[in-house]
């Protein structure tokens, strides 16, 4: 299956997906010769994977922005995205045997292919596989939060230590496990489960600024994780940003 993606649709059939198995965007133009060479060509590559890789099109007519936000110079550009980044790329119309060697260094590894499952026993296998596979434990540690297992959540964040959105779930189970009945913490573990980033964003800045000590410091980093959860993109990070900034100093 082909998608055909919008500025408003890119960060879900691309940017998301990609965190499940690869998609590779092809950026092209109806008035372009070498881009109706190439797309049948990879067209058939692509279904050649059977579903191992997914293939979204983009018209740079249509969407400039996003030819912009890609540094997209020349037509046609096939960009592959994996866990939300561009891991590989070329320019111009290529033969048959060029794009299926493309597509073959897309495919999952053995922790990537557990975790496309999405379950609690696939994410597990998929860290067993490769301990330092991020998305694999990024959604095994949300899991556990929305089961309220708050200590194997804090346990599974440990194998990430440098990852923002693993130390927010961090500051989060801690929050939970040590001052769940802090009633300046529980605003913000109430709008949490209710699993609303932006308003999780707002109420955990005003902790920030209401309380003080470890849980002030908690709640600075269970914003941070909710700031990389939004992304850059969202119009609440920039906002979130600025008020964090004002309730920290």
């Amino acid at each position: 299956m082909v998608t055909d993606a919008t500025v408003g649709t890119f960060d879900q059939v691309v940017l998301a997906r990609s965190r499940e198995l690869p998609v590779v965007v092809d950026f092209w133009a109806s008035w372009c010769g070498p881009c109706r060479v190439l797309g049948p060509v990879l067209e058939r590559a692509v279904a050649a994977t059977a579903g191992a890789v997914e293939l979204v099109k983009v018209d740079v007519d249509a969407a400039p922005e996003l030819g912009q936000r890609y540094g997209v110079r020349g037509i046609p550009a096939v960009k592959a995205f994996r866990d939300g980044q561009v891991v590989a790329e070329f320019v111009g119309a290529q033969p048959a045997p060029a794009v299926t060697a493309f597509l073959d260094r897309l495919r999952p590894s053995p922790a990537q292919a557990l975790a496309a499952a999405g379950d609690e026993p696939s994410l597990r296998a998929a860290l067993e596989a490769d301990p330092s596979y991020l998305p694999a434990r990024q959604r095994l540690v949300a899991l556990l939060i929305q089961r309220q297992a708050f200590a194997e959540a804090l346990e599974a964040t440990r194998g990430a230590p440098h990852d923002r959105i693993c130390d927010g779930y961090a500051a989060w189970a801690t929050l939970a496990l040590e001052h769940g009945t802090d009633p300046v913490v529980a605003p913000l573990l109430e709008r949490l489960t209710a699993g609303g980033w932006a308003a999780a964003l707002e109420v955990a800045v005003a902790t920030v600024g209401g309380a003080a000590g470890p849980v002030r410091d908690l709640a600075r980093r269970v914003a941070v994780g909710c700031l990389e959860l939004l992304g850059p993109d969202d119009p609440q990070t920039a906002r979130g940003r600025q008020a964090l900034a004002a309730a920290l100093y």
